[in-house]
């Protein structure tokens, strides 16, 4: 197994481009393999100890120089019982750096929410190449919007998901700044309008090795999912 001599972690909650982010870090080679590892779809899930854990994440997570990179969604309650498994969090993430996703514009993040959530697409792969949510099996087919997704509007629904948005931040600047922590902060609009840049400089903060010789920074590998029902749907939220 690789020997983990830095890491990061990288803090967010749903809808602000951190899977966008993430794959491109790792399709670098250099920065790790920041996926949703403490998922139970990663290694959280198949796994009794915090030994274990840190093993499998160590050894999945961790890129050839010795980065460790992970994406992760931190629900207070939960983090306490994650905190608990692996008995030591410093201790899990050697050399640690703390990058934190935000938005702007908070009822778009919570129609892009909302919308994923009813049409069941929450990632559109943008290339041939497989990416982190395709499977060992390959691409599965794309999910496809229902053909009444605009109608399914719901006020409720989107202010929730704003306040569920803000509720999740705080608890993780809550946590960063208990253990004495200012994360580096990225802003989705920030990072749309500038992505390279964005990259080459989140590189620079997280000093990985190797970084001096990344001549290319990858195409986003995920086309973006705002289409007519986005914009009906902020439109309509807007008027009140």
């Amino acid at each position: 197994m690789t020997q983990v001599r830095q890491s990061y972690v990288i803090w967010y909650c749903p809808r602000v481009g951190s899977t966008l982010l993430a794959q491109t870090l790792e399709d670098l080679g250099i920065a790790g393999r920041p996926r949703e590892w403490f998922e139970p779809a990663g290694v959280t899930g198949l796994l009794a100890s915090g030994h274990e854990l840190r093993e499998a994440f160590w050894r999945e997570a961790t890129t050839s120089n010795g980065v460790l990179g992970i994406k992760y969604g931190m629900i207070a309650k939960r983090h306490a019982e994650l905190v608990a498994l692996l008995g030591d969090w410093d201790a899990a993430f050697p050399n640690c750096k703390h990058v934190f996703l935000t938005r702007r514009d908070r009822v778009r993040l919570a129609v892009s929410w909302w919308r994923a959530i009813q049409s069941g697409e929450w990632h559109r792969p943008d290339r041939e190449a497989l990416t982190a949510f395709d499977g060992p099996a390959g691409r599965a087919p794309r999910v496809m919007p229902p053909p009444d997704l605009v109608d399914r509007y719901d006020r409720n629904a989107i202010e929730h998901l704003i306040a569920e948005a803000s509720e999740r931040e705080a608890d993780i600047q809550t946590h960063l700044a208990a253990s004495g922590v200012v994360p580096y902060t990225i802003v989705y609009e920030d990072m749309i309008a500038s992505y390279e840049a964005t990259v080459r400089a989140l590189l620079e903060f997280l000093a990985v090795p190797g970084r001096e010789a990344v001549t290319d920074i990858p195409a986003p590998a995920y086309a973006p999912l705002a289409d007519a029902v986005t914009e009906a749907w902020c439109e309509r939220f807007h008027r009140g």
